[in-house]
């Protein structure tokens, strides 16, 4: 069954465009996954959408996930409330929409 996580960001001052390059040269070569798109949410904030054939294949990539943050986190800033430099959520799809 389908799944998807989304990552909530908030970049740092000045650190918008960088991010946006970082992700425009990112791979995620693993299995399981389809795409993602980074998308501007707001004045800094942004949020990845990846798309993934199963929760099996994105749970096991979660490693990997880690590491190509690790690459971006110096251009993060603390989005507050003990979540940290990110807000991330993911599940299996119950219902398609418009399809």
């Amino acid at each position: 069954m389908t799944a998807y996580n989304v990552v909530r960001f908030r970049t740092k001052p000045g650190k918008e465009q960088a991010f946006i390059d970082a992700h425009k040269k990112a791979s995620l070569d693993v299995r399981g996954f389809r795409k993602a798109a980074l998308i501007k949410t707001g004045d800094r904030s942004f949020c990845v959408v990846g798309e993934w054939i199963d929760m099996d294949s994105l749970a096991a990539a979660r490693p990997q996930m880690i590491g190509l943050l690790d690459t971006m986190r110096d251009m993060l800033e603390d989005l507050g409330g003990d979540l940290g430099l990110t807000d991330p959520v993911s599940g299996t799809v119950v219902a398609d929409i418009g399809t």
